[in-house]
């Protein structure tokens, strides 16, 4: 059987199909080494590896999430912090990664499962991860563009030019969805025993991922939709959500087959190019960070970042990030236990029930970073001491720190920036966008093989511009 696999850049962004044809000599077609069916297990693999990659990529030419919450500085093309956005195609670039690269490895994951021979239990318990994978990227694309095309999605065959749905109602199916399969999971047995680089088919951890996710899109809600958000959050909280740092949702590289994204730009490509913004080490200095010798190195024996928005060059006459972000096997960490302790101690400042004070879960989020990061319990003490929760002023006291503990996580970071307005974020002078950015443009390949969707869709959401704020993005 001679195969074809086509990725095929419809506006349907649907793009993995398999097409085969067949002779009348059929057995002496067969190839063992091409099978005509890839199993599912590779698929997924192949999707977490995508997503985890791009997600946390700090390439220039893709997310950019680090320059949005103006934590990472640029010496030789300022471009990026100055905020273009289409000279390099970024919105192009991710898009493209989250709906050809990883939704549709997913989708046909799904297919091709319901043919491997696998227990009901068992395969039951890998649909689900499959689902919980897509509802994360999901997540990650309203919150990167706003409307996309979902409904229509994935159905190439179909629909070529998919309409765009609405984000809160993206956000609110989202929710049901991971309600209706964490009901399916069964947590004493498997998922993937192979293909899962992320959890190793333990299903006890992905239950508490998806409610960590709905607690992620319940708290984007706060602002938009107080009740619904309140009832949201608590029902996850409730459910059981990441507790600890070893049910943080990690994607391990191996420094072969994969290498970290932060590696393969900062040490792989030779790049001398990004520093720590100024904004992080005046920031982090002025609250004494002990996380900060972790991090970042010293120039002349002082940490100095990097003008953000403008040229900083030399690259030796700032401040470093340090071997700890350079490791080849090092870890993107989407979903830490930190911030989902941040999310908790909002939730309780919005008068929520999280289990905790604000308060205590604001000392407990920060004792996570700090645990993290290998600070010691002796400095951890010291700097919550310095640095207690602030109840007359919880969005700054709440939004700083985590702004802090999301260093090196970008969508995260970026969610809290975007909903609690702290630290306060200058647009830099040589700006090419009248404010910061709340979202991403659109693909220009959309307005090619989807024009007139996309157009709708810019014209309902106030205009395709990085500075038109989300839906839940209200202050």
């Amino acid at each position: 059987m001679k195969n074809i696999l086509k990725i095929s850049l419809t506006s349907a962004m649907i793009g993995l199909s398999l097409i085969s044809c067949q002779s009348d000599l059929t057995s002496l077609n067969e190839d063992p080494k091409h099978p005509a069916v890839i199993p599912s297990e590779n698929l997924f693999a192949t999707a977490l590896f995508q997503s985890s990659y791009y997600m946390d990529n700090p390439s220039v030419n893709f997310n950019n999430y680090r320059f949005f919450t103006q934590q990472w500085a640029e010496t030789q093309y300022p471009q990026e912090t100055q905020y273009d956005l289409v000279t390099r195609n970024q919105p192009r670039n991710h898009f493209n990664r989250m709906y050809v690269y990883t939704l549709n490895n997913i989708k046909q994951a799904k297919v091709n499962l319901q043919k491997e021979a696998n227990s009901d239990v068992v395969k039951a318990n890998k649909l689900a991860t499959l689902e919980i994978e897509e509802i994360f990227v999901w997540e990650n694309l309203v919150d990167t563009f706003g409307d996309v095309p979902y409904s229509d999605a994935l159905k190439s065959d179909e629909i070529f030019s998919p309409k765009y749905d609405d984000a809160k109602t993206i956000y609110l199916d989202l929710i049901k969805r991971i309600d209706a399969v964490t009901a399916t999971v069964n947590t004493s047995s498997k998922g993937y025993a192979t293909g899962d680089l992320v959890y190793y088919g333990n299903m006890t951890k992905w239950v508490k991922f998806a409610n960590s996710v709905k607690l992620r899109l319940a708290m984007n809600l706060a602002d938009e939709e107080p009740a619904l958000s309140k009832s949201v959050a608590e029902s996850a909280i409730a459910a059981g959500v990441i507790s600890s740092e070893t049910e943080a949702y990690k994607f391990k590289y191996d420094g072969n087959t994969f290498s970290n994204p932060v590696y393969d730009n900062l040490v792989a490509s030779n790049r001398d190019d990004f520093l720590p913004s100024e904004l992080v080490i005046n920031t982090m200095s002025g609250l004494s960070d002990p996380r900060m010798n972790v991090w970042f190195t010293k120039v002349n024996g002082v940490y100095k970042g990097g003008v953000f928005g403008e040229l900083n060059d030399p690259f030796s006459n700032y401040s470093q990030l340090s071997s700890y972000f350079r490791s080849s096997t090092g870890e993107s960490n989407l979903m830490s236990y930190a911030e989902i302790t941040f999310l908790k101690a909002e939730a309780a400042a919005r008068g929520y029930s999280a289990g905790g004070t604000a308060a205590d879960l604001y000392t407990a989020a920060v004792t996570a970073s700090m645990n993290e990061n290998g600070v010691t319990s002796a400095d951890t003490g010291a700097y919550l001491l310095a640095n207690p929760y602030n109840a007359s002023n919880w969005k700054q006291s709440i939004g700083v720190q985590a702004w802090i503990a999301m260093f090196n996580k970008g969508l995260a970071c970026w969610n809290f920036t975007r909903r609690l307005d702290y630290p306060i974020l200058v647009n830099p002078p040589k700006s090419n966008l009248s404010s910061v950015p709340y979202r991403m443009p659109y693909s220009d390949q959309e307005y090619v093989l989807n024009g007139a969707n996309v157009k709708a869709a810019a014209i309902k959401i106030g205009g395709d511009k990085a500075t038109t704020k989300l839906f839940w993005d209200k202050f």
